[in-house]
C-alpha cells in the first residue's frame, strides 16, 4: 500500500507537471491546490529535490520546478524515493534486498509468488510516467 507521504508526493508532482515550463510554483499554491498539509509538503519536496527530481528558486518569483520533463519521470522512481522498496518482501526487492532470517529462498513458495507480483507491478510502474498520470493514460502494459 502506498503511504500517505507517497500519495502526496504524486499529487505534488502531478501539479508541478501541469505547470511544467511555466516557471517556479510556490509551495503554498501546491499545498492549496492539491490539499496537502504545508509542513508535510515541505519535507516531501526537499526529498524530491535531493533526489534530483526538483529544483527550487528562492526569493520573489521563486518556488519549485521539475528538473526532469514529466514524460521522463517514471512512477517507480517516485515510489522508491519516497516510500522505499516496491516489492512486498525484502528478499525480492531489486534495490532494497534483505535476506529473510527464517527462509530458505530456494524453496520458499511465498518468495516465488512475490517475485511474480513484483515483476508485474514494475512492468507498469517503470513504463508509466507523470505525463501519463496528468493525461490519464491508463492503458494496461502487460
Amino acid at each position: 500500500m502506498l503511504s500517505k507521504k507517497t500519495q502526496y508526493a504524486f499529487k505534488a508532482l502531478e501539479y508541478l507537471a501541469t505547470q511544467y515550463g511555466k516557471g517556479p510554483v510556490k509551495i503554498a499554491d501546491i499545498s492549496k491546490n492539491q490539499k496537502i498539509p504545508l509542513k508535510f509538503l515541505e519535507n516531501i519536496l526537499v526529498e524530491l529535490k535531493n533526489a534530483g527530481m526538483l529544483e527550487s528558486k528562492k526569493g520573489k518569483g521563486g518556488g519549485y520546478i521539475l528538473r526532469i520533463a514529466p514524460k521522463n519521470i517514471n512512477l517507480a522512481n517516485v515510489i522508491r524515493i519516497i516510500n522505499g522498496p516496491i516489492a512486498l518482501l525484502p528478499c525480492v526487492s531489486l534495490n532494497f534486498y534483505e535476506k529473510c532470517i527464517d527462509c530458505d529462498e530456494a524453496t520458499c513458495g511465498m518468495r516465488k509468488m512475490m517475485i511474480i507480483a513484483r515483476d508485474a507491478t514494475l512492468r507498469v510502474l517503470e513504463k508509466k510516467t507523470m505525463a501519463d498520470m496528468i493525461n490519464n493514460e491508463v492503458d494496461i502494459l502487460m
